[in-house]
């Protein structure tokens, strides 16, 4: 994936995305290259946030935060395929139906100011990291809004809208359960450390 291409995914439906479509990266190669280290920013910076600010922020314990961070990792790794799966299912309500790396592709890159996100935790506040979370999860509806053209091949308003709230709202169903396998987990660690 190159970086330089993300800030025109963000502002056209065309240049960035047109750029994806056409070097047509592969499932694997996206998992390895992209995914993998991608996911790996939010687990990592929980970690940090654990050791750097003695529970400060998340009142969780160094040996806690590992099994959280593996939790949550793993369970980033599992959201992409399956997203992609249901991309490419949502494709149906307009009668669109993407070829799986297409899909792959579109649910990989759409998560990315998600995983930057977790850059916030640099800064132990939590008013802050709650903001640049917000910031994140617009971002990303702009993404699908403007990957929804080129990745479902349409050219009218209508059903490009009407297939970015379908995948917002598959998006926000898989980072939900997501999230709440975190807070579980996060529950979990505290009372064990208390």
């Amino acid at each position: 994936m190159n970086m330089m291409m993300f800030p025109k995914m963000l502002s056209s439906h065309d240049e960035g995305w047109a750029w994806l479509m056409r070097v047509h990266p592969s499932v694997m190669k996206m998992m390895a290259l992209y995914v993998v280290p991608m996911s790996l920013i939010p687990p990592a910076m929980l970690l940090y946030a654990a050791s750097a600010y003695e529970e400060g922020v998340l009142g969780i314990p160094m040996n806690r935060a590992w099994a959280l961070a593996t939790i949550f990792y793993i369970a980033e790794l599992v959201m992409v395929p399956v997203m992609a799966a249901v991309i490419r299912n949502i494709g149906e309500v307009a009668d669109r139906r993407p070829e799986y790396h297409d899909a792959f592709a579109f649910a990989a890159v759409v998560p990315t100011p998600l995983w930057l996100s977790g850059l916030a935790l640099f800064v132990p506040n939590l008013i802050f990291i709650a903001l640049v979370g917000v910031v994140a999860i617009a971002a990303s509806v702009l993404l699908i809004y403007e990957g929804t053209y080129r990745v479902f091949g349409i050219d009218e308003e209508g059903p490009a809208q009407l297939l970015t709230a379908s995948v917002v709202g598959a998006g926000l169903v898989g980072w939900v359960a997501m999230l709440g396998l975190a807070f579980v987990s996060w529950g979990w660690a505290v009372s064990f450390s208390a």
